[in-house]
C-alpha cells in the first residue's frame, strides 16, 4: 500500500528507512524496517498521525515485532498497531498509558506549526494523542532478538533518556541507536536526560566494533563517523 505522508529508501536488501517529512522536523524521528529470514522487526514507529504498518510491505503471516528504543513520542507512535510490542524496562509500564510526561506529547500540541501538511482532513493539534501500547516483552541489557538468519543483543544506553537502548547485531557490525546517538545535534538537556549517563554511554559505545550504525534521527553513520559524534560530545 503507498502513502504519501512517509518517504521510504531502500539501505540494503534488509533494510528500509521510512520517515515523515511532514512533521516538524524536531519531532520527525526515523523508523526501521529489518527483515529476517522468520521474523521481521521494526525499530522505533514515528509519531502515529497516519497508520505505519500497512505502508512496511510486510509479508502476511511472518511474524513482525516493533521495538521502541525509549518512550519519546517520535519513537512510539504506531507502537499499538502491532500485536508484538517491545521496549525498555526502565519505562515498561508506562507504554499502558503512555503518560505526557514521559513522551512529551504535550509539548507537541502546543508547537505553532507541528506539521507543514495535515495527516488528515480537519486534523488539529489539540486532537494529537499517543494510542495506549503495553509491552508484550520487556527487554534488558543483553537480551537477544532473533529474526531467524540474524539477532540484535539490547544494550542500555542511557543519557538522552533514562530508558533508551540500543541494538548490535554482532555478526554483521550493525547497530541501531536510537537517540543515544545519531548524526545531528545530541540532545541531552531535556526533562529526564542526565550528562553524567550520557558521557557513560558515549565512552562505552567508542569501543563498540560497529560497520554500520542507524539512529533515531539523521543518516547512518559508519564506525569513523561514530567516534567523531563521540568525541565531539565528549568535548563538550
Amino acid at each position: 500500500m503507498s502513502d504519501d505522508w512517509f518517504v521510504r529508501r531502500s539501505v540494503d536488501r534488509q533494510t528500509t528507512l521510512l520517515t515523515e517529512p511532514y512533521v516538524d522536523s524536531y519531532f520527525s524521528a526515523n523508523i526501521w524496517l529489518v527483515r529476517g529470514s522468520e521474523v521481521d522487526l521494526v525499530v522505533d514507529t514515528g509519531m502515529g498521525l497516519r497508520p505505519l504498518r500497512p505502508v512496511l510491505d510486510l509479508t502476511p503471516g511472518k511474524p513482525v515485532l516493533a521495538l521502541a528504543t525509549h518512550i519519546h513520542l517520535d519513537h512510539v507512535g504506531g507502537l499499538a498497531e502491532f500485536g508484538h510490542r517491545l521496549g525498555p524496562r526502565q519505562s515498561a509500564e508506562a507504554f499502558a498509558t503512555m503518560p505526557d510526561a514521559l513522551t512529551f506529547a504535550d509539548e507537541y500540541r502546543e508547537i505553532a506549526e507541528p506539521v507543514s501538511r495535515l495527516p488528515s482532513p480537519g486534523w488539529v493539534p489539540a486532537d494529537y494523542r499517543l494510542m495506549p501500547a503495553p509491552l508484550t516483552r520487556i527487554l534488558d541489557e543483553g537480551d537477544v532478538i532473533d529474526l531467524g538468519d540474524r539477532s540484535f543483543r539490547v544494550l542500555e544506553l542511557p543519557g538522552h533518556s533514562p530508558d533508551g537502548i540500543g541494538l548490535f547485531d554482532e555478526k554483521n557490525g550493525v547497530f541501531f541507536g536510537g537517540d543515544a546517538i545519531y548524526d545531528e545535534e545530541l540532545l541531552d538537556d531535556i526533562p529526564g536526560s542526565d550528562n553524567a549517563a550520557y558521557r557513560r554511554t558515549m565512552e562505552r559505545l567508542k569501543t563498540l566494533p560497529i560497520r554500520i550504525g542507524h539512529g533515531g534521527h539523521g543518516p547512518s553513520f559508519d564506525a569513523k563517523r561514530m567516534r567523531e559524534i563521540i568525541d565531539d560530545y565528549l568535548a563538550k
